[in-house]
């Protein structure tokens, strides 16, 4: 298989030699490790690359993967950090236009009646900016003998990887895990990797969120080994029997295994005390019969309660692998046009976030997370939208046990290709119902559901945010259908387009709907639950209506509430020339054209994590019962 700088320019190629998506699970050699949260399964590459920036591909080192390459000239940049951030590349915040408008004329493949692809659209363009990254490693002796996958937890935009000068594959979809199998090449001393990052390809058309627009390997980047026996996915699906004391849990494993062995299945409840064992053996696709609870605790906002998972992998009686999972029993159902949670009628009192840190950008550390679960805490916030991409894997975990509702939201926003000037004009809009977009769509909410599926804090999967309404939506929301009904499907865009209104979003989602459209929909027959995705935009002296919608709350049942436009600023610390101080700067203050300026910062928050004003009245009102 040989590479083709092409793939930039077709949407029709987007993954290429990558594994399949699976569930989010760690894995442990055994018990101590998996206690520890130390697994010597993994190896973290992590720290310093080498790396040289190229303006374009034409001048970039093209032969820089192969064994031969003497890299004497190449700089150095920390994984995970944003290219831009490193200084090597123009830092750049815009809201709903293309990065490249007024710069570049380009239009997305197969519109506009073109029914051919443009050669070199991005893979021969002078605004594509290259990456080359190189690192030498030596396989720690627990990885030896063993199959290595490479994992790469999320890189913007579209890259291509070599290890030992072979070429392993493609992958676009900048914030869910990308898998390479290095097995056939990897050496246990001296090897090569090589990675290719680009800014742009046509994943660019579909990542026009409202954000800094960085690229580069922004987050984590892993070896992986497997044992001989492993499970390669799990799927839990709790269901809820009527009574609501009771329910059922069925486990699906998908297991790759070389030698014969057994699986040892054992829960306990949120005390540690064992309520389920049994051990089978192992086969390619396993499912085991519906194990039944009694006495059943559910998970909700005010009570958490998480069950805790153990699996264990024998082969000759003695432990492979350990696999650990809490998860959680929740019912969600829409009856009379309301959405309800176990039974009581669900209020959603939400923000959206991205994910940020005034240092660093979107790479951000735990601590973070952390910080910003226990503001949400103690302002009566409950619920989370990942505008607008899936967020970091911990992400999920601390909402699960913090009792956070998640909107899980796709890697999807086409704004600028249907909205120009403010106004609706879809003349090139993907990915619509182009079937040459389909695949690269469908291929995105394949890598959230498998990912994520696990995770009791997802009430919502969301299709992506502002990008029209078309089949290839339709297609999206039809495959979650397919594989999950525990949870709600959202979609706010498709208000701007209703002729899918029947066949896209389990709720009618808007954004800044003022309180008097909410009543105008809700006392007009309304066909779904109404829910505010965006709502109260939190810039300058802003939330001081929000007593309006909570009214709202209290008079009409099938009003489920909403997420606040946003919880926090995108802001960056800068020394300031004049001062000499750091300084927060926004869009706009990097000499960054076309920009959005300091709509950058509409958050609660103020970058360094700081409260603004408004989060006291976000504060008192959520807290309101």
């Amino acid at each position: 298989m040989q590479p083709k700088l092409s793939w930039l320019d077709d949407p029709e190629v987007f993954r290429v030699g990558q594994l399949e998506a699976h569930s989010d699970h760690q894995f442990f050699q055994n018990i101590t490790e998996c206690q520890q949260n130390q697994s010597s399964f993994v190896q973290s590459l992590n720290g310093t690359w080498q790396f040289k920036f190229s303006p374009n591909p034409q001048v970039r080192p093209s032969n820089f993967y192969q064994e031969s390459f003497q890299a004497d000239n190449f700089d150095t940049i920390q994984v995970p950090q944003h290219i831009e951030l490193a200084g090597f590349s123009q830092i750049h915040y815009i809201n709903t236009f293309y990065p490249w408008e007024g710069k570049q004329f380009r239009r997305p493949p197969y519109t506009l009646e073109n029914e051919q692809l443009e050669a070199g659209l991005f893979s021969q363009s002078a605004d594509n900016h290259v990456g080359s990254y190189l690192k030498r490693f030596d396989l720690k002796p627990s990885l030896q003998n063993k199959k290595i996958r490479l994992r790469f937890e999320g890189v913007e935009r579209a890259f291509y990887v070599w290890l030992n000068g072979h070429f392993l594959g493609y992958a676009e979809d900048s914030f869910t895990p990308a898998e390479f199998d290095l097995t056939p090449y990897i050496k246990n001393k001296n090897n090569k990797l090589a990675v290719e990052v680009y800014k742009y390809s046509t994943a660019a058309f579909i990542e026009d969120q409202d954000f800094f627009r960085f690229f580069g390997i922004f987050r984590d980047v892993q070896l992986i080994a497997q044992p001989s026996v492993h499970v390669e996915d799990l799927t839990i699906k709790p269901t809820v029997d009527a009574d609501g004391t009771t329910g059922k849990v069925q486990l699906q494993f998908k297991i790759a295994q070389s030698d014969p062995a057994e699986i040892k299945v054992v829960i306990k409840d949120q005390q540690g005390q064992e309520i389920f064992n049994t051990q089978a053996k192992t086969n390619s696709q396993l499912t085991l019969p519906a194990i039944t609870v009694n006495d059943l605790h559910l998970w909700s906002h005010n009570q958490p309660y998480l069950y805790q998972l153990e699996l264990s992998i024998l082969k000759d009686n003695t432990v492979q692998e350990v696999v650990p999972y809490q998860f959680g029993f929740r019912k969600i159902e829409i009856k009379n046009k309301v959405i309800y949670l176990n039974n009581k009628r669900l209020i959603i009192k939400g923000v959206n976030r991205h994910e940020w840190n005034a240092h660093s950008g979107r790479v951000i550390s735990k601590n973070d997370m952390l910080e910003d679960l226990a503001i949400m805490q103690a302002n009566n916030i409950n619920a989370v939208r990942t505008s607008h991409y899936p967020n970091q894997i911990y992400w999920y975990h601390l909402c699960d046990q913090k009792g956070i509702y998640v909107m899980a939201e796709n890697n999807l926003e086409s704004h600028g290709s249907w909205q120009k000037n403010n106004e609706i004009e879809p003349s090139y809009n993907v990915p619509g119902s182009l079937p040459q977009w389909k695949m690269a769509v469908l291929d995105r909410a394949r890598n959230n559901y498998e990912l994520l599926k696990n995770h009791p804090s997802i009430i919502f999967w969301s299709l992506g945010n502002e990008s029209f309404a078309g089949t290839n939506l339709v297609a999206m929301q039809q495959y979650y259908q397919s594989v999950d009904d525990s949870r709600l499907i959202h979609y706010e865009g498709v208000v701007n387009n209703r002729k899918y209104e029947k066949e896209l979003s389990d709720v009618e989602s808007r954004m800044y709907a003022s309180p008097q459209d909410i009543v105008d929909y809700l006392e007009n027959n309304p066909t779904k639950p109404f829910i505010l995705c965006e709502y109260m935009h939190s810039m300058g002296n802003s939330v001081g209506g929000l007593q309006s919608y909570m009214d709202l709350l209290e008079k009409y049942p099938q009003f489920q509430g909403g997420f606040i436009w946003d919880f926090i600023d995108q802001a960056l610390w800068v020394k300031d020339e004049a001062t000499g101080k750091m300084v927060l700067r926004y869009g706009g203050d990097f000499d960054d054209r076309v920009s959005d300026y300091e709509f950058s910062g509409d958050g609660l928050l103020f970058a360094n994590r700081q409260p603004k004003p408004a989060l006291q009245e976000v504060k008192y009102y959520y807290g309101k019962e």
